[in-house]
């Protein structure tokens, strides 16, 4: 069994891939800065070379108002830098969330509920 799996942000219909340096980070951190946006995890599934299934998932993720000064010391961190939207939800960003709608572990980058009901139909 092969599995393939990858995130991505979206606000306002602007994906927020992993970002290029502090600049891209800090410029995607205060876009989020005070809001929902949402998060798209695809997952693909490949065993003995053919049988292929494939989902995807979307969760709305809120976040609290952001100062300069937090993000910026966020970013120092190194943490957001590998990260799509520039924050890991399991991480130091923790701090920035309001809220989340749906599945936690969807946010963080692998639905595991929803994988073992797909693999077990």
């Amino acid at each position: 069994m092969v599995v393939g799996a990858d995130t991505v942000v979206a606000y306002q219909g602007q994906i927020l891939g992993k970002p290029a340096d502090e600049a891209d980070a800090k410029r995607m951190l205060t876009m989020l800065s005070g809001q929902t946006h949402e998060v798209y995890t695809g997952v693909c599934v490949i065993e003995d070379g053919k049988n292929k299934n494939y989902f995807m998932k979307k969760q709305k993720v809120t976040f609290y108002e952001i100062s300069d000064e937090q993000i910026d010391r966020y970013i120092k961190t190194g943490e957001p830098m590998d990260k799509a939207g520039s924050y890991g939800i399991q991480g130091k960003a923790a701090v920035f969330i309001k809220g989340i709608e749906g599945d936690y572990y969807n946010v963080v980058g692998f639905p595991i509920a929803r994988f073992l009901q797909e693999i077990t139909k």
